[in-house]
């Protein structure tokens, strides 16, 4: 009997995919994921450890740099266990309970490190165009509390999807389109109304839409602060400090956006193209942060590279 169940029986089980025609090669698949995923979870590890231990790195710009290290390593557990039984045991089936509790941690972490990224950018603003206040606006509590209410608002936005979706009847179909659980793909496997899930949806989808608008506004200002400045060097100088989280967001929201363009513009398109785009969306952030910011930033990369002369 096929696993596509078309009965009206309730179903059991959910059945995530891989990369469709590569089923026989996912062992070799699941090595290059495996490395991914150890090189995120220690080099985020490896951020928090050294803001925590190093006094000279208790600066907001740290503190916003550890949650967004939080942010990453919450969407690197959060997708880890349905990846490895897909491609390193070759299990792709997942209780609905499991895979309703699934989506609400990815689009809880993605929405932290949306937001992360926000605060980040309005850091930059601060210390850019208001530098002789920055200490004074940005304190140690006022970053704490930030980040508290930050985090609450986002537990508030996404906490309402496991519960709409487990309202949600599932009788027809059971096939998921990626290899983890997203809201919207779960809920199109629905066979009763989910009316109230797409709206919910498109709200979520929308607060996101506000973060990248707000932070693209940040860098307006902080470009029209920076070519007030007379001297090209020290223009070339400031603007460095945002290189690391100009990436960043690049890598966040491009595959966010791709793959929106594609369901919107090319339905019709790869169903490779799509699984692709989404694994590069879960995968890719968390293991360039933690890359792009040693690299980047000296204290950082200093005091990385003086640990290891010690050893040696």
């Amino acid at each position: 009997m096929s696993i596509f169940n078309t009965s009206e029986t309730d179903i059991a089980t959910f059945f995530l995919i891989g990369i469709p025609g590569l089923e026989s090669a996912n062992i070799w698949v699941s090595i290059p994921i495996c490395l991914m995923y150890i090189v995120a979870i220690v080099g985020n590890c490896t951020i928090l450890f050294f803001i925590k231990m190093e006094p000279s790195l208790h600066e907001p710009m740290y503190y916003f740099l550890s949650m967004l290290a939080v942010s990453d390593l919450g969407l690197s557990f959060s997708s880890l266990p349905t990846m490895l039984r897909i491609f390193l045991f070759n299990a792709p089936g997942i209780s609905p309970n499991a895979c309703i509790a699934q989506e609400f941690f990815i689009h809880g972490f993605s929405a932290m490190e949306s937001s992360v990224l926000l605060i980040m950018s309005f850091d930059r603003f601060i210390a850019i165009c208001n530098p002789l206040r920055y200490t004074s606006i940005l304190t140690s509590t006022r970053v704490i509390k930030i980040g508290l209410v930050f985090s609450l608002k986002n537990v508030l936005l996404i906490l309402p999807f496991p519960f709409t979706l487990k309202h949600l009847r599932y009788c027809k179909k059971n096939l998921l389109s990626h290899s983890y659980c997203l809201h919207q793909d779960v809920m199109k496997l629905a066979c009763s109304d989910n009316k109230i899930n797409v709206i919910y949806g498109l709200f979520v989808a929308l607060t996101g839409i506000l973060d990248i608008t707000c932070i693209f506004m940040s860098y307006m200002l902080i470009l029209k602060a920076v070519l007030g400045i007379a001297s090209q060097n020290e223009r070339l100088k400031v603007l460095n400090t945002c290189v690391s989280h100009i990436i960043a967001v690049l890598i966040f929201y491009v595959p966010i956006i791709s793959l929106s363009v594609i369901y919107r513009f090319a339905k019709y398109s790869s169903p490779m193209v799509k699984i692709l785009m989404a694994d590069v969306f879960l995968l890719v952030p968390p293991l360039m942060n933690p890359v792009i910011y040693c690299v980047k930033n000296q204290q950082i990369r200093n005091l990385i590279l003086m640990k290891l002369c010690q050893k040696y």
